[in-house]
């Protein structure tokens, strides 16, 4: 057993005592409402930014979904988006909606956590493991993962909207058994509603406190260094909690990132052969557009030089 996953399991158990002494923190409340945060600024240098990338046509014609929410403010949140509410498939990204479902159900007391719990969900997040998935699934239920995603503690999907995330087979050969209301999709996503999970998460408004602490450890470390992670991998003190997925066609990314000081989620979903390479283009220059260039230099050479192409 490595010492991270002996710290995590530590935590873990830490988190269990403490959920078990607690009251719950929170009632079934209707969370704000994120689109009163959109930004126009930061729509203005989001389309820019994807312009610049030449992918302003993919954008156009429903092939590349993105989300940028600054949340170094908690107070204030800034939204952007493309795209934002076009009902996806999202391959293995919804496998964090499959997290979320297991966390919340442990902060109910009905789910452990312990050696096998946590090892499974990091597994199922950090490698991506279909084996791990389908057992945490099975432990919560597909039934019971879309009452939760539907309720209106989280209400990230929406059957008289959008939609938003979806999760209806496991991660393995057996049929879906309870497809997305709205586009009969398997394993479903919006990119404005996975951005909701995580600044939900980035502002301690997703799960009680001992949760939320928990689900970073499991999103972070990433296990695949694909799309966004490869995209900021010259972003200095760059710290990534983060799930993607990968599907024939189908690349999806969804991370919370956290640089000195500032914090940011970013989300995107491509359908497109190219689409992992999409999303690790206009990661580092979306990352600039949160955390000032002129500071971030790598080899004397600013960030800011490289947005002037």
């Amino acid at each position: 057993m490595s010492q991270s996953f002996r710290q995590l399991l530590a935590l873990g158990c830490g988190v269990c005592l403490v959920a078990a002494l607690a009251t719950p923190v929170r009632a079934q409340a209707p969370q704000p409402n994120l689109r009163q945060a959109h930004d126009a600024v930061l729509q203005s240098q989001l389309e820019r930014t994807v312009e610049a990338e030449g992918l302003a046509a993919q954008v156009a014609q429903g092939h590349l979904a993105l989300a940028l929410v600054d949340v170094t403010d908690p107070a204030a949140p800034r939204l952007a988006m493309l795209n934002g509410d076009r009902m996806m498939y999202a391959a293995s990204m919804p496998k964090v909606a499959i997290l979320l479902g297991a966390l919340a159900e442990a902060e109910a007391g009905r789910l452990p956590i312990n050696a096998a719990t946590v090892g499974a969900m990091t597994n199922m997040i950090r490698y991506s493991s279909n084996e791990d998935a389908t057992r945490v699934l099975r432990w919560v239920g597909i039934d019971r993962l879309a009452e939760i995603l539907q309720s209106s503690r989280f209400a990230l999907y929406d059957r008289a909207g959008a939609g938003g995330l979806w999760v209806g087979k496991s991660y393995g050969p057996e049929a879906a058994v309870r497809r997305d209301p709205l586009k009969n999709l398997s394993h479903g996503a919006t990119v404005y509603q996975t951005a909701r999970l995580y600044w939900m998460l980035a502002t301690d408004q997703l799960l009680s406190a001992p949760m939320n602490t928990l689900m970073k450890q499991v999103l972070s470390k990433p296990g695949i260094q694909h799309k966004f992670v490869k995209g900021l991998g010259g972003r200095p003190g760059v710290e990534i909690f983060r799930k993607s997925g990968t599907w024939k066609n189908t690349h999806a990314d969804s991370a919370l990132v956290e640089c000195q000081g500032r914090r940011y989620v970013l989300v995107g979903i491509a359908e497109h052969p190219d689409g992992g390479d999409w999303l690790a283009r206009v990661a580092g220059p979306l990352h600039d557009l949160i955390v000032a260039p002129e500071v971030s230099i790598v080899a004397g050479t600013s960030h800011a030089a490289r947005l002037t192409h």
